[in-house]
């Protein structure tokens, strides 16, 4: 079964349980992918969907920070809560471990040191880590491997 026909259905055993926070949450998702195949005129893989699922989640951990600044809870617990809803379609995040196995093995690979080679390395983990891991600590933790 797609990725795309799993959050179809799960999305009807959410209408049939009446649960409508994951229901809403399901339906956003299905809208931003059909919008992009719509846009495109395409249809979208398993790879291109966790690619769409991924920028939800990024989109959301946005307005969870900015909802906690500015002291709205309930819309930080709301914006939490489908995050968990997405992360189920995403594929096992790597540890903190193996985000920095992988940032030695491409600092090894293309023989760059300093801060000058961070475009370069991460375009490389980009590549190999898209899905896996979340970016942003990739930048966080190749910028301390670099600076070092």
């Amino acid at each position: 079964m797609s990725l795309k026909d799993q959050i179809t259905e799960d999305m009807k055993a959410a209408m049939r349980a009446k649960d409508s926070a994951r229901l809403g949450a399901l339906r956003l998702l299905l809208a931003a992918i059909k919008q992009i195949e719509v846009d495109q005129r395409i249809v979208l893989d398993d790879a291109a969907i966790q690619a769409v699922i991924e920028k939800q989640v990024k989109q959301r951990r946005d307005s969870v920070s900015q909802y906690a600044s500015a002291g709205r809870e309930d819309l930080a617990s709301a914006e939490r809560f489908e995050i968990e809803v997405l992360s189920a379609y995403m594929p096992e995040q790597m540890s903190a471990e193996e985000i920095d196995a992988a940032i030695d093995d491409a600092c090894a690979e293309t023989g760059a040191s300093g801060p000058a080679a961070m475009g370069k390395l991460m375009g490389l983990l980009k590549g190999r880590l898209a899905g896996k891991a979340d970016m942003a600590q990739v930048s966080a933790r190749l910028k301390t491997k670099l600076a070092s």
